[in-house]
């Protein structure tokens, strides 16, 4: 258990609001402004990825905002949303590492000549939101506040945002909506945030854990983080693990950790001696890992090479025992419900395929209504502005490639 929370989940980094703990901790921004143009070097150097989800090089956003000099407002979107079932890692830094996250963001600031720095955060998170707002108020009043907004050569502006309260409202389009005043309806790509975002502006979009990374990697450099992962997956990962297991919960382990460690190892093994059965990796809108696939290693690559996808790092078991087909039909009536209703492919496309997998599930379904979800699975894909549509079909399908005979078994 030597390899848990090793970093910002440490007993160091949880101190709430204190902003005098914290600096006794990591100084990884009074380092960034002794030189500030070797941080995206740096950050890229060691590797980071974006951690809310695609695994994005980190540095390819902060190099795009830092050339974009025709703009006298820059803006970070620290996106704190989550919302998809599983998901629970961004509350837990939020609540208990407000500093950690704060100071990436002045990071990445003082790296981009960002001057506006918004902390969007799901409007149910409230005690995030409140120790997040005075741990604002701490930074805006120190020494550090000041010399940031000197290098900028601009205040330095902060707001704490509660989001939209909406699933759809974390895709990084929908996130600047919000930030508008508008609802979170996803945007068409290009032009990209980067280069016209938030009012037209250049605006970064990242992940909280993403920007908790940071203050870490200036500290102790880019080997140091590095290190931490295993093989070539670098640092950590905050692993969401919920579902048929004896102890859910946060698990801050290297990245690159395997799934059969995090089950067994951490999470106690599978609830009531039951066999494993199926993994829903990164959340529900990615495809399933079965049994044959326990020896994964969790990073990005790794998993990708299973067909499958680490997203923001939530893992929901299944166990012997659990339909699929009524597992499916909750995530699926999930993202219909979650569907901003601005492309009617994805509208009515999710609504009619969680009508079906209710109807086969209950017993009522025919084999025109198997036949119906496999002919949806080829046309829906693509079809939205964002990936809303296609996470609902990717965990439809995947399910019907491992598990058709549960499908076959409750046709009528």
């Amino acid at each position: 258990m030597e390899r848990l929370n090793q970093v910002l989940l440490h007993e160091k980094s949880r101190v709430g609001a204190d902003l005098e703990a914290w600096l006794a901790h990591c100084d990884g921004l009074k380092i960034a402004l002794q030189e500030p143009t070797a941080i995206i070097p740096l950050i890229k150097e060691a590797g980071l990825r974006g951690l809310g989800g695609s695994g994005f090089p980190t540095h390819y956003k902060w190099t795009m905002l830092a050339e974009q000099t025709n703009s006298k407002e820059k803006y970070l979107i620290c996106n704190g949303n989550e919302d998809e079932p599983g998901t629970f890692k961004d509350s837990i830094l939020l609540e208990k590492t407000p500093h950690q996250v704060i100071e990436g963001a002045m990071i990445a600031a003082l790296a981009t000549g960002i001057n506006r720095i918004v902390f969007y955060i799901n409007p149910d998170l409230e005690e995030a939101i409140a120790n997040m707002q005075k741990a604002v108020k701490q930074w805006e009043e120190s020494e550090f506040y000041f010399k940031v907004s000197d290098h900028i050569k601009q205040p330095l502006n902060f707001s704490v945002l509660p989001s939209s309260g909406h699933y759809i409202g974390g895709e990084e389009t929908a996130t600047i909506e919000t930030v508008e005043g508008k609802f979170p309806f996803p945007r068409r790509k290009p032009p990209y945030p980067a280069e016209k975002g938030v009012y037209g502006c250049p605006t970064l979009i990242n992940n909280i854990e993403t920007l908790c990374n940071v203050p870490h990697i200036l500290k102790n450099g880019a080997k140091w983080f590095q290190d931490l992962g295993i093989d070539d997956a670098y640092g950590t990962k905050i692993y969401s693990l919920s579902g048929d297991v004896l102890s859910p919960g946060v698990y801050e382990l290297p990245m690159g950790t395997s799934l059969s460690e995090l089950i067994n190892d951490y999470g106690g093994g599978m609830l009531l001696n039951k066999k494993f059965k199926a993994v829903f990796t990164g959340g529900p809108s990615n495809t399933l890992l079965t049994p044959k696939d326990l020896d994964v290693h969790l990073d990005f690559d790794s998993v990708a090479a299973r067909r499958s996808g680490l997203g923001t790092g939530a893992m929901i078991v299944i166990s012997e025992g659990t339909g699929i087909v009524k597992r499916v039909a909750e995530y699926v009536s999930f993202f219909a419900h979650s569907s901003c209703g601005q492309c009617p492919s994805c509208k009515t496309g999710t609504y009619y395929i969680a009508m079906l997998l209710n109807k086969i599930d209950t017993g009522r379904g025919r084999r025109a209504d198997l036949d119906a979800l496999i002919n949806l699975c080829e046309i829906l894909p693509g079809s939205g502005r964002c990936g809303l549509i296609n996470g609902a079909v990717k965990a439809l399908e995947s399910s019907l490639y491992h598990f058709m005979g549960e499908y076959e078994h409750s046709l009528k």
